[in-house]
């Protein structure tokens, strides 16, 4: 039954099997939240043409595959395979944080120079979103220019080639800004945020700043909320409570081995087959309370292990001028206030 519920999802069932994560691409520069040229601006100049529709067509048209098996026994098939203007295969998957790190954030709107860094960064070894941010920082400093697709390549080569400056790439945007002496550099904990920017999406960057794991998107993303208009802007405690329930549901689900993706489906009928399944695992009754109070145990072993590991409050903060430099086109600031964010898991 859950995993019809996964299969009937609009969106998992649907959207990701037709153009992948990549889908969010059109979706979240229409309101103005896709962090772009290091974060100045909500939306990248000729976003279409590296959307998840435009994606798909090319992998079409080249003979590549819009939908494969990404991950062992999924059934949602959001992965992909892009291929060049040969057919030859360059990367799989190319999905939305890639696409926004490596093209958003530097400035660059064409598709293969996008998926040609993706495998690059397979390649190395390294995490896309951490290391396009790392570039666009650069470039926002001045190294390089942004929308220069050259030099982007550059870069990567940079640090596979471990030259003084790629190892500073390499360990990304913090240390980045740091070497630079450049202010804007979009993380906390050392850790990017991700394509949701927090003065258009300030739940998310609640979840950024709080997350004991850092800006992780995965942590509690409340993309959805916001495209589906459920998420007042300027209700500074529902953006609070909103985070603090998905980090809670969210460090629950990462218990159980299920992505993200699939856990968008629970709920109604589907919510009872999932507990149903997990108390067949553990042979002992599981309901939806027994879920919330795994998702609070988790965070609090978290926060104990940062909190000997010398983190404090002051960690739990968006770098500042998330809250003075207003995002374009929108014109909006991170409205959340330090002593608001500082209720956000000490209320879980």
């Amino acid at each position: 039954m859950f995993a019809d519920a996964v299969k009937k999802n609009p969106f998992s069932g649907k959207t990701l099997r037709e153009v992948g994560t990549a889908g969010l691409v059109g979706a979240v520069n229409s309101v103005g939240a896709f962090p772009s040229y290091n974060a100045t601006k909500g939306t990248l100049d000729g976003w279409e043409k590296i959307s998840g529709e435009t994606m798909a067509e090319t992998i079409k048209s080249r003979g590549g595959k819009t939908s494969h098996m990404g991950c062992s026994q999924c059934i949602i098939h959001c992965s992909n395979e892009y291929v060049d203007e040969t057919g030859t295969y360059v990367t799989a998957s190319l999905e939305y944080e890639t696409i926004w790190s490596m093209g958003g954030m530097t400035g660059i709107n064409d598709l293969d120079t996008i998926a040609r860094l993706d495998y690059l960064a397979d390649d190395i070894g390294l995490d896309t979103i951490n290391t396009g941010v790392a570039m666009a920082v650069a470039m926002d400093a001045g190294y390089k220019p942004f929308g220069d697709r050259q030099a982007v390549m550059d870069m990567m080569n940079e640090i596979a080639a471990g030259t003084e400056f790629g190892k500073i790439l390499g360990n990304g945007p913090s240390a980045v800004g740091q070497h630079l002496n450049h202010q804007r550099v979009p993380a906390v904990k050392n850790q990017s945020i991700a394509a949701y920017d927090p003065r258009a999406m300030p739940a998310n960057g609640v979840t950024y700043a709080t997350s004991p794991m850092g800006a992780d998107h995965t942590a509690g993303n409340l993309v959805g909320s916001y495209l589906a208009g459920v998420l007042d802007h300027a209700d500074s405690q529902a953006q609070v409570a909103a985070s603090r329930q998905a980090q809670v549901g969210m460090a629950a689900l990462d218990c159980t081995g299920l992505c993200l993706l699939a856990g968008g489906a629970i709920g109604g009928a589907a919510a009872e087959a999932f507990f149903r399944m997990i108390q067949i695992r553990l042979g002992r009754p599981f309901d939806a309370q027994a879920y919330t109070e795994l998702g609070k145990q988790v965070l609090a072993a978290e926060l104990e292990f940062n909190r000997k590991a010398g983190f404090t409050k002051e960690d739990d903060r968006l770098p500042s001028f998330f809250y003075t430099e207003k995002l374009s086109p929108n014109d909006q600031v991170f409205p959340i206030s330090e002593a608001e964010l500082d209720s956000t898991l000490s209320q879980q």
